[in-house]
């Protein structure tokens, strides 16, 4: 597989799972990584193992739903590298742990949890970067949603909704931003092994390792799809699931283990 060579990176949700794993993709000699999580031990450990590839590493400890805290810090990313060639939207959270109890329609705590964070942690990723990006004709930025974002969920409701609106938000972002050749894809995996699956009791099919989803990524990236969503398959289904009316999918989906 061919990879373009983007030599400034940002991303957030670094610490572990997927963001780390895009870490460690992109770290070689020459590159510069800035990358930003919450747990600061964490985040160390996919520090030292970028710098072990030879990569310049930037680590901060930041809340990716603090708007103000985000601005200072991708600032100052561009302050210390100049272009940011490639900006990786991944911070997010999931639910809590999966139940098939029904009598808890809802947790409004959690629910305004993962939607704060997963809608305000692209937004205050993406919008500091646009400006400069656009200025200088120059950039791409990759937001991650999931396959979950194709059709609100009756099992993860909050997560699926707030998966969806980060979706929608890319693909109409992505033709404005072409015309100043600022690149943006919108990627929609399955299920990957990481922290918020290892909360899953349930089955998961065709789980994959971060760094296969990594790659995979990566690939997508460099061909500039617009859309990067797998498993094919599971994309597909999710896609088919999303035309179908409601009359005919709701009761298969309210079967699912539920989440918040």
């Amino acid at each position: 597989m061919i990879k373009l060579s983007p030599k400034c990176i940002l991303i957030t949700g670094a610490s572990s799972g997927l963001g780390a794993a895009l870490a460690r993709y992109y770290a070689e000699s020459g590159v510069t990584l800035h990358i930003s999580g919450r747990n600061k031990e964490r985040l160390s450990q996919t520090a030292l193992q970028c710098r072990e590839r030879g990569a310049e590493v930037y680590e901060v400890v930041v809340d990716a739903g603090d708007m103000n805290a985000m601005a200072n810090w991708t600032q100052l990313a561009m302050r210390k590298s100049g272009n940011l060639d490639l900006v990786i939207a991944n911070a997010g959270i999931s639910g809590g742990t999966s139940t098939t109890d029904r009598s808890r329609v809802i947790d409004d705590e959690s629910t305004r949890n993962i939607m704060a964070i997963n809608i305000a942690g692209v937004l205050n990723t993406v919008l500091p970067v646009i400006p400069p990006m656009t200025e200088k004709r120059h950039g791409q930025i990759a937001i991650i949603s999931s396959i979950a974002g194709f059709r609100g969920m009756p099992s993860a409701p909050a997560y699926s909704a707030s998966k969806a609106a980060v979706k929608a938000y890319g693909e109409a972002l992505r033709p404005r931003l072409a015309t100043h050749n600022v690149r943006l894809s919108v990627v929609m995996p399955g299920f990957i092994e990481s922290r918020i699956t290892d909360a899953n009791n349930f089955s998961m099919p065709m789980i994959m390792t971060a760094d296969k989803a990594a790659r995979i990524i990566a690939c997508g990236l460099s061909k500039n799809k617009a859309r990067i969503a797998f498993p094919v398959p599971m994309a597909f289904a999710a896609w088919l699931v999303a035309c179908l009316p409601p009359s005919l999918t709701d009761r298969f989906l309210t079967r699912l283990p539920s989440k918040t």
